[in-house]
């Protein structure tokens, strides 16, 4: 008998709750769905290695909530991503020639925005926490796995491949264009260390620093559609 009356009583209060929101308001809420692609520069700021700045892509999926009685707007997606890293290494065990090593990585990435409207729907700055899992740092050029990471006497190029898989990053943008199209920059900054998981690994770190420590950076340039 009180299972029936806590069931009759959460159906009540949901019941409630949906004639509630449904009621009429002066202003509407309206949702939108939006696919986005883009080009990256993707790095990572850290004292172990020698590191260039490489080139990716970007697309993804994101659902917006329009607000229009608010100074901002709200939206969550995902995003995936391949980004590509360029580390300082040497052929030989003896300091020699100097290459740049070049990797990819593969990321994806769950955001909540918010999106403040500096002119209205037209221009937002763009700011908002975002969840990131992405897979090991894959040498490009299967002949360099052995080489040798400057900085260090005897760190194998694919000794540093598999590095911290859950990140959490924060992203500041903006958005400029009409409703239904608009060109985005975004600035992507990673909180955690990348290469936290390096120091459980017992790398040999002689000649260099070891405490692995490495914060991602990327910038993004893009376009959205919304329907």
């Amino acid at each position: 008998m009180k299972k029936n009356q806590f069931i009759l009583l959460v159906a009540f209060v949901l019941c409630f709750v949906t004639i509630g929101f449904a009621q009429p308001r002066n202003y509407n809420i309206t949702n939108g769905i939006g696919v986005f692609g883009g080009i990256t520069k993707f790095s990572i700021d850290t004292d172990n290695f020698i590191i260039e700045q490489g080139d990716g892509f970007l697309f993804g999926m994101s659902a917006t909530v329009d607000l229009p009685h608010k100074w901002y707007d709200m939206s969550y997606g995902m995003q995936l991503s391949e980004n590509n890293i360029k580390i300082s290494a040497r052929p030989e065990m003896i300091v020699g020639q100097e290459e740049f090593i070049e990797y990819k990585m593969f990321a994806a990435q769950l955001a909540l925005l918010g999106h403040i409207k500096l002119l209205g729907s037209y221009l937002t700055l763009d700011v908002g926490p975002m969840l990131q899992y992405n897979g090991k740092l894959e040498i490009k050029n299967e002949d360099q796995k052995a080489y040798y990471i400057n900085n260090y006497t005897s760190l194998n190029a694919e000794d540093i491949s598999s590095i911290t898989r859950f990140n959490l990053n924060g992203l500041v943008g903006a958005s400029v264009g009409y409703k239904f199209i608009k060109l985005r920059a975004q600035y992507i900054y990673g909180f955690t260390n990348i290469f936290k998981k390096l120091n459980s690994q017992g790398l040999d770190a002689t000649g260099g620093e070891s405490n692995f420590k490495g914060n991602q950076n990327m910038l993004v340039f893009g376009a959205m559609i919304s329907f």
